[in-house]
């Protein structure tokens, strides 16, 4: 999860700096991700080529390899997510994730909030996204 996890940072934000290193991050996945969150991966070939993190009603993580990326695997992964939390999610997204923003925008989430990134590791600007259920 957390080589996929990096990949994928990695490829779509060249311009973000890491705040922590790979075996940092691995260790991360390792001890507080997956035991402490609802983590769903999707695998092929026996890598996990996508990764779900829930907690509570917060889109914690959605990452996937960027060779998957277009494969509408992470349409899928936002079904489930909306699935599992039928009574809605949010999630933070850097400012300059833009195709991010577009992505979950198509999925019906709205910007709430823009900070400009002191409360994340990264120190960059980040945009808050929420996601409420049509109510019929």
């Amino acid at each position: 999860m957390a080589d996929t996890w990096l990949r994928s940072f990695r490829t779509a934000l060249p311009s973000v700096r890491l705040a922590h290193s790979d075996d940092a991050v691995r260790e991360w996945f390792s001890c507080v991700v997956v035991p402490q969150y609802e983590t769903l991966v999707a695998e092929a070939d026996g890598f996990v080529v996508g990764l779900l993190v829930l907690d509570g009603e917060e889109l914690e993580q959605l990452y996937l390899d960027p060779s998957w990326w277009g494969t509408g695997l992470g349409d899928r992964f936002m079904a489930l997510a909306k699935e599992k939390r039928p009574d809605g999610l949010s999630l933070w997204t850097f400012q300059v994730n833009g195709p991010a923003h577009r992505f979950y925008e198509r999925h019906g989430f709205i910007a709430v909030e823009r900070t400009d990134g002191i409360r994340n590791e990264e120190r960059e600007p980040d945009v808050r996204y929420v996601w409420q259920p049509e109510r019929t």
